[in-house]
């Protein structure tokens, strides 16, 4: 199973354009996880034409958004459960906030955002993954989104790293 992951798209019903290496990128997977601030539901309908996708709100999703899809949540896919969640807050850093999202849930993989900062890494036996911004990437170098694809017991986390198109 493959699964791609996005989140910080931050785009408007003004600023309709998901980046087309995202968009080709994306082509095939079986399914999207997208950690929140769409800022836009066109953006998760964008995405849904590509995967069925899984998404929880962030702290710059409106109202409408956050009702439609929650804070967080966990998802089982291949084989995993996988915690989903934004990952904003004011207690420590980005990933420990979302690493403590799911203190007493067994998951193998939590993926977030919030911070634009592309991240893998694994703790305590859990990957933590966040696929930085594809179209917000602030003090990052480079734009980008991630994939994740679980093999039967096998999981490997891989970013895509892209300039401005």
């Amino acid at each position: 199973m493959i699964i791609g992951i996005i989140s910080d798209t931050h785009l408007s019903s003004r600023n309709r354009h998901l980046p087309n290496h995202v968009l080709e990128g994306l082509q095939g997977v079986d399914l999207i996880l997208h950690a929140g601030d769409f800022c836009d539901w066109w953006v998760y309908e964008k995405l849904s034409e590509l995967a069925p996708v899984e998404a929880v709100a962030g702290n710059n999703d409106g109202s409408e958004i956050v009702e439609r899809l929650g804070l967080q949540k966990i998802i089982e896919a291949g084989g995993k459960r996988i915690g989903l969640v934004h990952g904003d807050g004011w207690k420590g850093t980005t990933p420990d906030r979302a690493f403590n999202t799911f203190p007493n849930e067994a998951v193998d993989i939590i993926v977030f955002g919030h911070s634009h900062t592309p991240l893998s890494e694994v703790r305590e036996d859990i990957l933590l993954f966040n696929p930085g911004s594809p179209t917000d990437k602030r003090r990052e170098p480079r734009y980008s989104y991630g994939k994740i694809t679980i093999e039967g017991d096998q999981v490997s986390a891989e970013h895509f790293f892209f300039d401005k198109e």
